[in-house]
């Protein structure tokens, strides 16, 4: 069975870990495969059993700059996290390489990449490099940055995995020096996340919520998307007035405590009891609850927008950017708005009397005109692509 390292590092939220999760669980069943983490631990995420899990000591960005555990100093942590890369590499001997993202982002983890893929190309030829990369990369880049882009790609790359159906987004409409590339650029289809067996009766997973809209909130890994969470909770009592309604809101993993505290405040300032809003930190079961709700708010990252279309649900979201040159949601949402599969407020916008408009409106649609008719089988075929390519055959 051959071996691939996995290199994953989510600095922000966590949908780079998800994607590539659910890709993983489907190399499993053909490889033998070590996940590399850079990340904070989530309590509760589950990895598949099958995979080794090597752990860097966690990095991710706070207002910019890194961020390290306690008792720790940044520039310690960098040079354990690029030593052990190698040293890892050295043990297993992959017969590939899989980076997540790198190189069209991560480039502020140069100190431990560069050294890591140069040493690969001295030591290990035959060990093939491939980049995993979403639909839509985001930041516009720089001339420079995109000159750096295809240096890095041409001189260690040998494929690209680009994760997105192409009906709906082309490799050149992501990265405008495409033609510079010389590796080979496969269009995967989207990653969605396993489908699981859902029950017919919600309850459950919802309580005791009967002849009342199910309104499900979340909002990734919760470093950014407090603002969200915050206009729902003041929308509820305008709501009340028009429809009984359920809100279930997961705030997220990342979501500082302060912010969820104040939250819950604002529930019972505004709702006594909060009988009719439950905010929880994080779920497994986020699919499921997207599934049976009735419908869905939340931001409109990669593997959010994924869950929607393979759930069906009706969707209202908010594109935000980690940064303010960060278009990569609003680019996403505005594609899909274009198709009908989902509805929008831009940041900008978000009031409570508007929210609530949107909602109402949104449950007065038909679900069945939001058939998704986009590829939606990007691990599965992330999979097959790489057991033909390292076996030397024909990749389709």
């Amino acid at each position: 069975m051959k071996k691939i390292m996995f290199y994953c590092q989510y600095l922000s939220g966590m949908g780079h870990l998800v994607r590539s999760t659910e890709i993983v669980r489907n190399l499993v069943k053909d490889f033998q495969v070590y996940f590399i983490n850079g990340g904070p631990e989530i309590a509760g995420f589950e990895m598949p059993s099958q995979v080794e899990l090597i752990r860097l000591p966690a990095l991710w960005l706070e207002e910019g700059k890194f961020t390290v555990g306690d008792n720790q100093s940044v520039e310690d942590v960098k040079e354990i996290r690029k030593n052990l890369l190698i040293s890892e590499f050295d043990k297993i001997k992959p017969d590939c390489l899989i980076t997540e993202f790198f190189p069209f982002g991560r480039h502020k983890l140069f100190f431990e990449l560069i050294p890591f893929v140069e040493h690969i190309k001295n030591t290990s030829p035959t060990t093939k490099i491939v980049c995993s990369l979403r639909d839509v990369i985001g930041k516009e880049s720089e001339p420079e940055e995109e000159e750096i882009i295809c240096n890095l790609m041409n001189r260690y790359f040998d494929l690209l995995l680009f994760h997105a159906d192409s009906n709906f987004q082309q490799f050149s409409e992501s990265f405008t020096r495409h033609k510079d590339i010389k590796s080979e650029i496969i269009y995967t289809g989207f990653v969605t996340q396993s489908p699981k067996n859902y029950a017919n009766d919600a309850s459950p997973l919802w309580g005791d919520v009967t002849e009342t809209a199910k309104i499900l909130v979340s909002v990734g890994g919760g470093r950014i998307g407090y603002e969200l969470l915050e206009t729902v909770i003041k929308a509820s009592p305008i709501l009340a007035k028009e429809i009984p309604h359920f809100i279930k809101i997961f705030t997220g993993p990342f979501m500082p405590e302060d912010k969820v505290r104040q939250l819950r405040q604002l529930a019972d300032g505004r709702l006594g009891d909060r009988s009719n809003i439950q905010i929880e930190t994080y779920t497994l079961q986020l699919l499921e609850y997207m599934k049976t709700a009735d419908i869905a708010l939340s931001l409109s990252g990669y593997n959010t927008i994924m869950n929607i279309l393979s759930t069906g649900v009706r969707a209202i979201v908010v594109p935000v950017g980690h940064e303010k040159q960060d278009q990569e949601q609003l680019v996403r949402t505005q594609k899909l708005e274009s198709l009908g599969l989902v509805d929008y407020i831009l940041p900008q916008n978000l009031t409570a009397s508007h929210l609530v408009q949107k909602i109402i409106s949104g449950l007065n649609k038909n679900q069945s005109w939001r058939k998704c008719k986009f590829d939606l089988h990007g691990a599965e075929t992330t999979s097959f692509v790489l057991k033909n390519y390292l076996s030397h055959k024909a990749i389709f």
